[in-house]
């Protein structure tokens, strides 16, 4: 059997993510918090440390697109963690914590602690530091997109 090289990036990275965030999602269920979601900490710790702010402004804060942030921050409403508040204009929604998300801080904290070490031993275990590796892989795609790649590979797959 083959082992699955580079055509199948994206569902390896896919099933790296799965593996790490379903081992987090698990310690979060051993605590007693089943129903947090491990996308839910970084945007707790943010508002925490940085109060209320835009989704916009969270999004850059935690490194993901204003379409995800504002998706996890839907979901968060659902469960009670934040609420959303008008902003200066109407196109922008404030992001608050509740009392409920304020409780589970100490918790998120060790929480984190501990999955920052962990992270830390596990990257150690690799070849190359693998926040390094996404950090660069991040950035060449920011200057040159993955579908101006294929395009370039592929120059006539459009027509």
């Amino acid at each position: 059997m083959t082992i699955p090289g580079a055509e199948l990036l994206a569902t390896r990275l896919r099933h790296l993510l799965e593996l790490l965030d379903g081992d987090v999602a698990t310690v979060y269920a051993d605590l007693g918090l089943a129903w947090f979601r491990p996308r839910f900490t970084p945007v707790v710790r943010t508002l925490a440390a940085d109060g209320p702010q835009p989704i916009r402004d969270l999004a850059a804060a935690i490194g993901v697109t204003h379409s995800a942030a504002s998706q996890t921050v839907a979901q968060m409403v659902k469960a009670e963690l934040v609420t959303l508040r008008p902003g200066a204009d109407a196109r922008h929604r404030i992001v608050h914590l509740t009392p409920k998300a304020e409780e589970l801080l100490p918790v998120l904290d060790a929480e984190w602690a501990a999955t920052t070490a962990a992270a830390k031993r596990f990257e150690a275990e690799l070849a190359y530091p693998l926040t390094k590796l996404v950090d660069e892989a991040i950035e060449a795609l920011r200057e040159r997109s993955m579908r101006q790649r294929i395009a370039d590979a592929a120059p006539d797959l459009g027509r």
